[in-house]
């Protein structure tokens, strides 16, 4: 049975390429908060942009799949129920970034930054691909936590830019990995 498990994850994988669509969408999120802290906003109003805007991820990649043919919102496997608590868990980090906001809002860009990641390992194994989704997250912990801590001055410019370049490393390095196993059969 788990042999069977992990062909459809995989399948699942294949099939969806895997879920790119989503990725893309939090690069074009975090590439906005990029730009909107190169704008010069300050920490406050980066923050709230950040808060309310976090509610486009979701139809940026629902366009994003209608865009490249990727219906990940209709695919079912095995394991997709696994992923309404992933996402769940994720959602958990938000009262500390809206505690963070009202008492330190220096702290805002990089709980978003590992927050926001905290459903990938699980997405991951949900894709029999569990190193790949995992690097994304432990990748982005680790640089978001060095540059909020070692480039202050790069928390609302740096900080976004780097975890949209992450995303945008993941989404080449996913449609390679499907690409190649795509034209292995």
């Amino acid at each position: 049975m788990k042999s069977e498990l992990l062909v459809d994850r995989q399948s699942a994988y294949q099939r969806l390429r895997g879920g790119f669509p989503i990725p893309l969408a939090g690069a074009v999120w975090w590439f906005a908060l990029a730009a909107v802290g190169f704008a010069g906003l300050s920490l406050r109003s980066w923050s709230l942009v950040a808060f309310v805007s976090s509610g486009l991820i979701c139809p940026i990649a629902l366009l994003l799949a209608r865009v490249f043919d990727n219906p990940f919102m209709k695919d079912r496997s095995a394991v997709t129920d696994v992923l309404d608590p992933a996402f769940i868990g994720m959602l958990l980090f938000w009262p500390v970034a809206i505690a963070a906001f009202w008492n330190y809002p220096a702290l805002v860009p990089l709980i978003l930054a590992i927050g926001m990641s905290q459903h990938w390992p699980i997405v991951g194994w949900s894709y029999g691909k569990t190193v790949l989704y995992s690097a994304h997250a432990i990748v982005r912990a680790l640089l978001g936590f060095a540059i909020w801590n070692w480039l202050p001055s790069g928390r609302t410019t740096i900080l976004p830019l780097s975890v949209a370049l992450i995303y945008v490393s993941t989404v080449f390095a996913i449609c390679w990995d499907t690409r190649a196993k795509h034209s292995a059969f």
